[in-house]
């Protein structure tokens, strides 16, 4: 009785917090909505931290919910609007049919919240938790006869490469498989905004027992990199907690919180994030599948989030990682050729196997996109700037010190003047390739802070210089045979791009059509293949150069005759 009594108790306590997190700072809220800068909006660019207010308002203003396979949307909207304006609402399929609510105001999440019942179930008994993932369902058995037979429901993962290949393959252009690659892959705005909504749902348990604590995304989610189907990688942040800052005053009386200390910070992450991990386990909704990976590098709880179909990381006080992400969305905000590129790297790279969703030695995500960023760094004149120079545009509130690792840079992005440079995608594409086929891994590291190559300062196989920690190699696990069968497939990408140059696509709209252009990079290729096709080649050249150098031969005797 006294087990049951104490989960009643903090169950209790994880609904007063959600309630007091959800009606908390309304005002506040509504009132910073309107600050939003101006130029950025008309510009199209926004800076980083103005899209994580943006999102994170919409999320605390959304609810999630399974709905019946069958559903009026009239009555749907009907429904939803007694409680207040519905600023946007989307459905989509995730092991059946789900559907997202953003209300106007956070209030009206609290009117819904109150008008919602928890289940009777005769032979289970619920774990009384309320939280902002909901079912929605009819009254009565059966659906009414006028109700639709779907909604309609945007992608929330990637289509197989087969049928990529063969939608780029009916392309007529390069820039049209790029702009195709990029509406297939990319993700799309309903999807952010569900990332954000996930990680608004946790930040609610977290909150009951660290208030003022706010959970993070970091990573492909928020960078402008991500594809649809990536993971979702969050962090609890614990910085900004009130009272954490306060200076002590000099004479007089003041008071501190009683706490619990341990020896280091990092044993403080573990016991949070265990923590954390047992409530997810027990009482948080559509979350399955809970590991706590304490003892790694960077502690972490894993989990599979049913609803969304998200898997999820979640770290605590990541703050290089956050630095990391805000970098790298602000070199994809600087032309739209940086995410271009990136993209068709990324998927390239995943069609062949030189990066891996499992650990081991292969290239990460993060390690080949500053290798796209640092070869477009070195491009004459250059397409995007070297940190050292963002570092020497920033400003005072640009000023950040993590770790004792410089991490300041630029956060305006009218402040960065960029030069001309007209390539157009697919000849960066091409040299790219071309230029990973000939760089000195063996002598020289790729270092986008200084946007030049740098002397290998250990015997890695492939050494990237960490952006804010020189001293670390974040490229460090891979093998010579992973670098050989990355600079292998980079030569004979070389070659079909060349090749493409002479060939036009054979097919229009419907009609099939042979790959060709980006269709015939994604062609999945063994490293045997490429050998012998380089090999193939090579004999192929041979001939031409000896057939020359024999009818050059034949040419002079004629003219000694």
């Amino acid at each position: 009785m006294r087990r049951q009594g104490g989960l009643v108790k903090c169950l209790q306590k994880l609904d007063t917090s959600l309630r007091r997190n959800i009606v908390t700072n309304v005002v506040a809220s509504s009132a910073e909505a309107p600050q939003k800068d101006e130029t950025d909006e008309k510009e199209g660019r926004k800076s980083f931290s103005a899209v994580q207010v943006e999102r994170q308002g919409q999320a605390e203003r959304s609810v999630l919910m399974s709905c019946p396979p069958k559903i009026n949307e009239k009555k749907f909207l009907k429904y939803f609007s007694r409680h207040g304006d519905i600023k946007k609402y989307f459905f989509y399929e995730r092991n059946g049919l789900y559907a997202v609510v953003e209300f106007a105001k956070r209030e009206c999440v609290e009117s819904l919240l109150e008008a919602t019942k928890i289940p009777c179930l005769s032979n289970e008994f619920p774990m009384p938790f309320k939280s902002r993932l909901l079912s929605l369902s009819h009254y009565g058995s059966a659906a009414s006869p006028n109700q639709q037979s779907g909604q309609q429901c945007q992608p929330q993962t990637t289509i197989p490469i087969d049928q990529l290949i063969d939608r780029l393959s009916r392309k007529e252009s390069i820039d049209q498989q790029v702009t195709s690659l990029m509406e297939t892959y990319q993700l799309t705005d309903d999807n952010s905004r569900l990332r954000f909504l996930v990680c608004s749902l946790l930040q609610d348990i977290a909150a009951a027992y660290f208030p003022e604590c706010t959970i993070k995304l970091f990573g492909s989610s928020v960078n402008g990199f991500g594809k649809l189907g990536c993971d979702l990688d969050m962090f609890l942040d614990l910085d900004d907690i009130s009272g954490r800052r306060t200076k002590k005053q000099e004479s007089g009386l003041f008071l501190e919180y009683q706490l619990k200390t341990v020896s280091t910070e990092r044993v403080v992450t573990q016991r949070i994030l265990s923590f954390l991990g047992e409530c997810l386990d027990q009482f948080g909704p559509g979350c399955n599948g809970v590991q706590k990976i304490l003892n790694a590098h960077c502690p972490l709880v894993r989990f599979f989030h049913h609803p969304s179909g998200f898997q999820c990381d979640l770290t605590a006080n990541n703050r290089v990682a956050m630095k990391t992400t805000e970098l790298l969305y602000l070199y994809g905000e600087l032309d739209p050729r940086v995410r271009h590129l990136v993209f068709i790297v990324r998927c390239w790279a995943r069609v062949h196997g030189i990066t891996s969703s499992i650990s081991g030695a292969w290239i990460t995500n993060f390690s080949l996109t500053i290798m796209v960023l640092f070869f477009l760094q070195r491009r004459n004149p250059p397409i995007i700037p070297c940190l050292d120079h963002l570092k020497d545009l920033a400003g005072p509130m640009d000023n950040s010190m993590i770790e004792g690792n410089d991490c300041t840079f630029v956060s305006d992005l009218s402040k960065i003047q960029l030069q001309r440079n007209t390539e157009t995608l697919d000849q960066l594409l091409h040299e790219f390739f071309e230029f990973y086929s000939a760089f000195a891994f063996s002598k020289m590291s790729i270092d986008i802070r200084k946007g030049k190559e740098q002397i290998k300062p250990v015997k890695n196989h492939l050494h990237i210089q960490n952006p804010f920690d020189s001293s670390l190699n974040i490229s460090k696990n891979v093998n010579a045979a992973q670098l050989e069968r990355f600079v292998a497939l980079c030569q004979e990408s070389t070659w079909l791009l060349e090749q493409t140059k002479t060939n036009t696509p054979s097919g229009k709209g419907g009609s099939a059509s042979t790959p060709w252009g980006l269709a015939t990079l994604l062609q999945p290729t063994n490293v045997a293949e490429i050998k012998s096709n380089r090999k193939r080649r090579v004999g192929l050249t041979s001939d031409r150069i000896k057939g020359l150098i024999e009818s050059l031969k034949n040419g002079t005797q004629l003219k000694k005759s």
